[in-house]
């Protein structure tokens, strides 16, 4: 698809807001509301994902933004200067900057390069696989920016394969299409991850998200540490991310998932780490699986239950409250007394005191008591923009049991 080019500065389109608007954007916040916007004829007649001047009602540059009329979100910082260049060697700037953290953090180039709005880049999603990275673009300024984005990416990182997953349901609120499409160089099959000294395979192609969730990274070395000789349950396994640095460490693992191309990378990654024998991989529901297990009287040393979203929609809080208080309920059954029970939830709609509160009841439900070890979201490289912290999706919880 051929872009239009991105127009300078000199010649940049200017929105208002509406009177007293300004306040909240002056304070930090990176987006602007659709019902805070002058929606002039001019204004809804710009290009969805326009690069354009944002003023104060008062005409006070408040700085440039990428604009879309459709979506609630109709406004998103680039910069706070109004008459910023967006160019690739601008973009190339923000990539270097959020490279050159990663490899403070970690050293080796397997991590989420850049994680949006806190990135300075908002509505974009780069996930760094060593010579490949995945690209989301999921907002139309930054989908308009796409190949001077694959360019600026190339440049920085070096990379050799260039994924566009651009298969986001986000995507649909900006109006645009979703595809995934090759931009660069070739694929073939699985590629490998890096992760706390354990060596993965992961699907860019069709895996879910891009492929591998980097953001669990520090969740799963603490609850390796915990897996000594242990007997571990791993619920939602998907490609062995829990599973089998617990073998490593010692522990003996049946992990459950419905997911047979999931299944057969986490057997992949078992056997690369030499430890095939101590995993057991199964394809099963997972609550079906929860009970199944109860009514044999199986009891495990460690049980870990990071599912999909729950909650993908507001409208979907309450069903999904009661399926998060159901899962602690059922996985806390299955944990012998002394155990440690490890839950998760990525649902952007299920606040962190809410997922605290039905995790409370379900141990309840279950006659469980015990102590909360450890509450953690996302790995450093999933950092939260400061005035936006809703935006911290991963919670989870390592209790202990008694």
């Amino acid at each position: 698809m051929t872009q239009a080019p991105i127009p300078p500065a000199a010649k940049r389109a200017t929105l208002s807001l509406k009177v007293g608007a300004h306040r909240r954007p002056m304070t930090g916040h990176p987006w602007v509301y659709s019902n805070e916007i002058e929606m002039t004829a001019a204004a809804k007649a710009l290009a969805p994902g326009s690069i354009v001047r944002l003023c104060a009602h008062d005409g006070r540059p408040l700085g440039t933004v990428m604009f879309n009329p459709r979506p609630l979100i109709s406004a998103r910082f680039l910069s706070r200067e109004p008459d910023l260049t967006v160019d690739r060697a601008w973009l190339a700037r923000r990539l270097e900057g959020a490279r050159a953290l990663r490899d403070l953090l970690y050293g080796a180039p397997y991590y989420r390069l850049v994680h949006a709005e806190a990135d300075g880049l908002p509505g974009l999603v780069i996930d760094r696989f060593g010579p490949a990275v995945v690209v989301q673009l999921n907002t139309a300024g930054m989908d308009r920016l796409s190949d001077e984005l694959v360019a600026a990416l190339s440049e920085v990182t070096g990379a050799e394969t260039v994924v566009l997953r651009n298969d986001s349901s986000a995507r649909a609120l900006e109006g645009l299409e979703q595809y995934m499409r090759l931009a660069q160089g070739s694929l073939d099959g699985p590629v490998t991850v890096e992760e706390n000294g354990a060596r993965f395979f992961a699907d860019l192609r069709e895996g879910q998200k891009t492929g591998w969730f980097y953001d669990q990274r520090d969740n799963r070395a603490a609850v390796a540490r915990l897996a000594g000789g242990a007997r571990v349950l791993d619920l939602y396994c998907f490609s062995g991310g829990f599973s089998v640095p617990a073998a490593m460490a010692g522990a003996t693992v049946l992990a459950v998932d419905r997911s047979v191309p999931a299944l057969d990378l986490a057997t992949m990654a078992a056997a690369a780490n030499g430890v095939a024998g101590r995993c057991e991989f199964r394809r099963a529901e997972v609550f079906e699986e929860l009970e199944t297990l109860a009514a044999a009287g199986e009891r495990f040393d460690i049980v870990i239950a990071d599912p999909p979203a729950f909650v993908k929609l507001r409208k979907d809080l309450p069903q999904g409250q009661r399926a998060y208080r159901k899962l602690a309920r059922l996985t806390a059954a299955l944990v012998r007394p002394g155990g440690f029970l490890f839950l998760a939830s990525c649902s952007y709609n299920m606040a962190a005191d809410d997922f605290a509160q039905q995790t409370a009841r379900g141990l309840n439900d279950a006659r469980r008591e015990g102590r909360i070890l450890r509450n953690a979201g996302a790995g450093a490289d999933h950092p939260v923009h400061p005035a936006l912290p809703e935006s911290a999706y991963l919670k989870s919880v390592l209790l202990q049991l008694d």
